[in-house]
């Protein structure tokens, strides 16, 4: 199963500038996981210590929102999961 993530700019410097990456996994935390385990650089950025999205990030599946199911929403070959920062001001 061919699943691509689409990863932020500012997450870059932790993939050694890769836009794109294939990962594998059953559903959008266990793709996560799986681009952590390629760039352990990573650790502690996607996820927190509980496992759940960081604050600072949303997650799209095919250009839409997986919310509320996030982390345990079913992927499909081919599809595509874009990491965003969240950014917060006034």
């Amino acid at each position: 199963m061919s699943i691509k993530i689409e990863i932020h700019i500012i997450l870059r410097e932790f993939t050694d500038g890769r836009k794109v990456a294939e990962v594998k996994g059953e559903t959008v935390g266990d793709c996560l996981r799986d681009l952590v385990r390629q760039f352990p650089a990573l650790e502690g950025k996607l996820l927190d210590k509980q496992g759940k999205l960081a604050n600072s990030l949303a997650v799209f599946l095919n250009r839409e929102s997986p919310y509320p199911e996030e982390l345990r929403k079913k992927v499909s070959d081919g599809d595509i999961i874009s990491i965003l920062m969240m950014i917060d001001g006034g």
